[in-house]
C-alpha cells in the first residue's frame, strides 16, 4: 500500500478527447451525460456484475481511511446511483448529513440512498454549495469524467471547510504490461459481454468500453496529485490498493 507525495503542478482534463465517442473536447460532457442518462438503469447492476474488490466493503474502508466519521457533512460528487454516498452514511449512521450530486437526472432517479438524503443535480465544476459548507468530498471512480481538473479542485478546496478533507477513488492503469494487460482483458473485453446478458440498454456495454478507454487514456497519478497541491490542498497522498485502485487523499489547510 505504497503512499505517494505530490510533486508540483496542475492538469485541466484528465485525457485527450476520444474519437471513437465524441468527435471533441466541446462535445465530451454532453456525450457523457447523455450516456450516463441511458444506462442509468443498468448501473448498480452491472457495478455489482463488476465486482473487483469495489464493492460496499472497499468503499467504506476507503472512507474510514481518509477519515470520515460521524459528525461530519459530507458531499459525494460525481454520484451516480449513489453508491459512495451510502456507504458514507452507513459510517454516519444516517442520510441526514449526506449530499448527492451529478450531472446526471437518470442516475439520480436511480439512486440507493434511502428517503432523507439530500440529492442534487450539478458538476464538479460547479458545486451548487455553499462555501466552506461540508466537511468531507467524495469522488467515486468520476474524475475520469470531470472536464476540467483544475476547475473541479478548486471548487472541492471553496466548499470544504477548514481542515476538510477529500478522498477520490478511482482506478488506475497498472505500472506493468502484463497487470495492464489483464485489466484490460476483464473491463474492455468480460465486463461488456456480461452487460450484453444482463443489462436492460443496449448503449450499457459501449459504456464499459468507454470506462476502460478513459482508464488507459488518464493522465498519471502524479498529474493528479500535482493538481490537488495546486488548488490549495496539503497532506495529498495516493494510497494504491491491488495495484490500480487508486485513493486520492488531501486536506484543506485549517
Amino acid at each position: 500500500m505504497p503512499l505517494e507525495s505530490h510533486p508540483h503542478g496542475e492538469v485541466r482534463a484528465p485525457h485527450p478527447p476520444l474519437p471513437e465517442y465524441y468527435a471533441d473536447e466541446a462535445a465530451r460532457r454532453d456525450w457523457v451525460q447523455a450516456m450516463f442518462d441511458r444506462t442509468a438503469p443498468d448501473y448498480t447492476r452491472i457495478e455489482r456484475v463488476m465486482g473487483l474488490g469495489t464493492g460496499s466493503w472497499y468503499r467504506r474502508q476507503a472512507l474510514v481511511r481518509a477519515g470520515l466519521a460521524r459528525g461530519m457533512r459530507v458531499v459525494d460528487v460525481g454520484s451516480g446511483t449513489g453508491l459512495v454516498a451510502l456507504e458514507a452514511a452507513r459510517i454516519l449512521g444516517g442520510v441526514r448529513d449526506v449530499i448527492a450530486i451529478d450531472p446526471s437526472a437518470g442516475m439520480l432517479r436511480h439512486t440507493v440512498l434511502p428517503d432523507g438524503a439530500t440529492l442534487l443535480e450539478g458538476s464538479a465544476e460547479s458545486l451548487p454549495l455553499a462555501d466552506a459548507s461540508v466537511d468531507f468530498l467524495s469522488m467515486g471512480y468520476a474524475l475520469r469524467h470531470v472536464s476540467d481538473l483544475s476547475v473541479a479542485f478548486a471548487e472541492f478546496f471553496r466548499v470544504l471547510t477548514p481542515g476538510g478533507i477529500v478522498c477520490l477513488l478511482e482506478i488506475t492503469r497498472p505500472p506493468g504490461r502484463i497487470g495492464s494487460m489483464l485489466l484490460k482483458g476483464y473491463l474492455r473485453g468480460v465486463v461488456p459481454a456480461l452487460a450484453r446478458i444482463v443489462a436492460s440498454s443496449r448503449d450499457t456495454p459501449r459504456l464499459m468500453r468507454y470506462y476502460w478507454d478513459t482508464i488507459e487514456a488518464c493522465v498519471p497519478p502524479e498529474r493528479v496529485i500535482g493538481t490537488l497541491a495546486h488548488a490549495g490542498f496539503g497532506h495529498v497522498v495516493r494510497q494504491v490498493e491491488l495495484g490500480f485502485f487508486s485513493e486520492y487523499r488531501a486536506r484543506k489547510p485549517g
